[in-house]
């Protein structure tokens, strides 16, 4: 071998992983989509499980992107910048999250956790055949504000009326306000509907029940509200309202009683879902998933403090009670 043949042999080996390392696929990155400073408590580390579960781990062999919005207002542009950063996947963690999402991209598969029917927000063509690029899952939360109006009476019995809190920026707002006048008038309670979408207009909701002198509170399901359950809590507790709410987080710091899914099956699935994506799964074929799990959690303590027995059907019923 002559001499410039070698140096060409050796420097052609030496370049060659270099050259391999550049033609090795990037990390894929998912873009994750909610409300609030935290993910919404419990749904960031059962999401991250259930990735972790279908084989992702973050820092590893995915990166995530990560957008909290402040409020609903903010969504579309934080989908509109995940679209321009060319994530893999988007997981979406409401309906305004998805909804935002879906006006920003027909391309990039998107994974979303809401409350409500898909169908009904153009989100899928149908449950079993979603068609185009999103599929995810449907906490059916909304469906089960009737089913906490009438766990409420049978809690507080006395409570002639009952204040519904909801977010007015919640694509759902209008629906679960006449799920909640409906779930009244079957259990024969007046109900008095309070707006908030922000914390002082959350202030000023719990001071108009004080001077209504409003029996007791239905929290509706609004990722907005569960970013400030501390908040919420603390003024159920210092007004001694008696407060129905979606989920358990509310209970654990506590709240009164919480009835609905549990968040940590939601998240996992989502996780699952864009694990499949990101090996090559197509979101059309993926079913839109439901829940099958429900929980209802009591706080005994709270109970206590708010002077209320708690009927021993509740107590047999309930999946937890917090003591």
């Amino acid at each position: 071998m002559i001499r410039r043949e070698f140096i060409t042999l050796l420097g052609g080996a030496a370049a060659w992983p270099l050259a391999a390392r550049a033609q090795q696929p990037s990390m894929p990155v998912i873009g994750y989509l909610v409300t609030g400073s935290t993910g919404g408590g419990m749904t960031l580390p059962s999401f991250q499980q259930g990735l972790s579960e279908a084989g992702f781990v973050e820092g590893k062999n995915v990166a995530i992107e990560y957008r909290f919005a402040e409020d609903y207002g903010q969504m579309p542009a934080m989908a509109a910048d995940l679209v321009r950063r060319q994530v893999a996947v988007i997981f979406a963690g409401s309906t305004p999250a998805a909804l935002a999402a879906k006006a920003a991209t027909t391309t990039i598969p998107i994974v979303f956790m809401i409350g409500d029917d898909p169908v009904k927000f153009g989100l899928v063509a149908s449950l079993n055949r979603p068609g185009g690029n999103a599929t995810g899952i449907n906490g059916v939360a909304i469906a089960l504000e009737g089913k906490r109006m009438g766990t409420l009476r049978e809690l507080v019995p006395t409570a002639a009326t009952v204040a519904a809190l909801v977010n007015p920026t919640n694509p759902n707002a209008e629906k679960q306000s006449n799920d909640l006048q409906q779930a009244a008038q079957v259990v024969d309670r007046r109900l008095q509907v309070l707006s908030a979408s922000n914390e002082r207009e959350i202030d000023a909701a719990f001071k108009s029940i004080m001077q209504q002198r409003i029996g007791a509170l239905a929290v509706t399901g609004d990722t907005f509200f569960a970013t400030r359950r501390h908040q919420i809590v603390a003024l159920a507790a210092h007004y001694a309202v008696p407060a129905m709410y979606q989920r358990r987080d509310f209970t654990e710091i506590g709240g009164l009683i919480s009835y609905g899914t549990d968040f940590r099956q939601t998240g996992r699935q989502s996780g699952s879902y864009v694990g499949r994506i990101l090996k090559g799964e197509k979101p059309s074929d993926l079913p839109v998933m439901q829940p099958t799990k429900f929980e209802l959690v009591i706080n005994l303590k709270t109970a206590k403090a708010l002077g209320l027995t708690v009927p021993d059907k509740l107590l047999a019923l309930a999946d937890e009670v917090i003591e």
